[in-house]
């Protein structure tokens, strides 16, 4: 298990525990805690409701196309934007700090 702090739309601030055995993605932690993320698309790279700023300084894997594609359509896009979805929970991330971004119209 690793522990991530999420950050709500509202400023408060989540610490949550992410298994690393399951092979699940930051938008699946962020949904069993029942925090505001959609992933409409399943975790698909297809849409971009898990749309989050990370505000840590972790060394993350590249963004994949897909990813890049995505959030060259998504509102509120800053330099540190990644999809939830394409960030697997690895030890790697054990302390990563992340906002959730505002919700396009």
């Amino acid at each position: 298990m690793i522990k991530i702090t999420v950050i709500d739309r509202e400023d408060k601030a989540h610490e949550l525990e992410a298994p690393t055995d399951m092979n699940m993605n930051i938008m699946e932690v962020c949904k069993a805690y029942e925090l505001p993320v959609e992933g409409t698309c399943g975790g698909m790279a297809l849409c971009s409701t898990c749309h989050c700023y990370i505000q840590s300084d972790h060394d993350l894997p590249e963004p994949s196309d897909d990813e890049e594609d995505m959030l060259d359509q998504a509102f509120f896009v800053e330099d540190n934007s990644r999809l939830g979805c394409q960030l697997r929970i690895t030890d790697e991330l054990e302390g990563l700090v992340l906002k959730l971004a505002p919700v396009g119209e």
